[in-house]
Parts: C-alpha cells; structure tokens; sequence
C-alpha cells in the first residue's frame, strides 16, 4: 500500500530522531526537528516536548499550524521550539526541513570568539562560505521575535551556528538536512581535534575550498543514500519507529 505524502515524512522525520539518538548528537530530552506538509509551509510536523529521540514514532509527531498561535499553548508544544519552528515555517516556504542540535562538536566551535569552519579537509571544505553566523545569544528562544530574529539570518543561507548554542540546519529534503547536520559536526570534530594538537592547520586554499564545496553539492544522491541506509538500519533494530 503507498503511503501519503505526510506519511512518508512522518516515517522519515521519525527515523531521522532515532538515526541522530544512535549517534549520540541528541541532548537529553532537548532539540527539535520540523518537517512542513502542506504545500505553503505553514503546516509542519514537530516532536513533542520531552520525548527521548530514541523513543520517538512517526504517530508522536505533532502536526502544527504556524498560523494559529493556539498551538503555543498546546502541553506537548515546547516554547523554544514554536518561536523558532514556527516562525521559519511562517516565514520561509522554501524550506521543508529544520533541524535543531547542540551536537557537542559544532557546539565548542560556535562558543569560539570566531567560529568560522576552517576549510582543513574535504569535511569542512563543504562549508566554505556557507554558513551563517549568530553572534547574539540571550538566552532561551522563547519568543516570536527571536525566531524572526533567526529567521532572517538564514536568508542567505540554510546553515546557521548558533553562537554558544549550537546549530541549525534548514534544507528541501530530509535526507539531505540529516547528512548535512551530520558532517557539520564532523566537520567540527576533526576542526577541534586539529586544533587540540596546537600545531599550525594547512588550511586549504580559497580556489580548492570552493572547488571542494561545489563538489558536495554536485551529489545530493550521496546524502540521500546515506540517509537510507541510516534508516534502513534503524528499522531493522526497532520496527517502532513506523508505528
């Protein structure tokens, strides 16, 4: 039997919960990943407060209105999560996927006075000029304005450290948001295992750190794939995650 459209994203969002949970880049009960349904954005899927990443099925999700503030107030609703999953899916019908970690890697790096991705090899290569930057933490993003606020910043761009937070990811595709957030933090972790050494880097060339970043986005099929066989190895382990 074929799924729905919003099946198949409930299963997917789901699997990418357990994927991230199994790598151990989730935190404790925190962080949130969306999923829009509707073919505006406004409509988008979103886990529920509290719930353990490695706990979650496709039926947990709950199916949001970025238009009605009613669901601010709903108990499963984290506030964090509305003022900035809400207001990017208001806001930016373009973007289908966002993912929101404080993966320990990527997170040192945004707590660094420059948190720049220093092009060292072919991982942190694929973020050359191509990532934003916050610089202005105050805490808890629990307002409309502050999802705005991180909203705009990623105008330019689908990738946003959070500086002294951690990251966000936005994308069209979910397999592709899920490899991407997760050579962010390789990336990070051989930046940071690089610089633990206090050896000078052999940071790469302008020229071939661009070359490099426009290789990666010649393959989305990589990450796609990767995805699949991330998942593949999920259900295998818990068949839950499709209930």
């Amino acid at each position: 039997m074929s799924l729905s459209t919003e099946e198949q994203i409930r299963i997917d969002l789901a699997a990418t919960f357990r994927i991230v949970a199994h790598l151990g880049m989730h935190e404790a009960v925190a962080n949130h990943f969306s999923a829009a349904v509707s073919e505006d954005g406004k409509k988008f899927l979103l886990n529920p407060k509290w719930k353990h990443f490695s706990r979650i099925r496709a039926s947990d999700l709950l199916l949001l209105d970025a238009d009605d503030t009613s669901n601010k107030e709903h108990k499963d609703v984290d506030a964090t999560a509305w003022s900035i999953h809400g207001q990017i899916h208001q806001r930016m019908p373009e973007v289908r996927v966002v993912l929101h970690l404080h993966p320990v890697y990527t997170t040192a790096i945004s707590a660094l006075k420059n948190p720049a991705i220093l092009p060292i090899d072919q991982n942190t290569a694929r973020y050359f000029n191509r990532v934003s930057f916050d610089t202005m933490y105050g805490g808890m993003a629990d307002t409309d304005e502050e999802g705005a606020r991180l909203a705009a910043l990623l105008a330019n761009n689908h990738r946003l450290m959070m500086g002294n937070h951690g990251v966000m990811v936005t994308g069209n595709n979910i397999g592709v948001a899920f490899d991407d957030i997760w050579t962010l933090e390789r990336a990070c972790q051989i930046l940071v295992t690089a610089l633990s050494t206090g050896q000078p880097l052999n940071v790469l060339s302008d020229e071939v750190a661009e070359k490099t970043a426009q290789d990666w986005e010649g393959i989305p099929d990589f990450s796609r794939q990767h995805f699949e066989e991330m998942k593949e190895i999920i259900i295998r382990q818990d068949p839950s995650v499709l209930d």
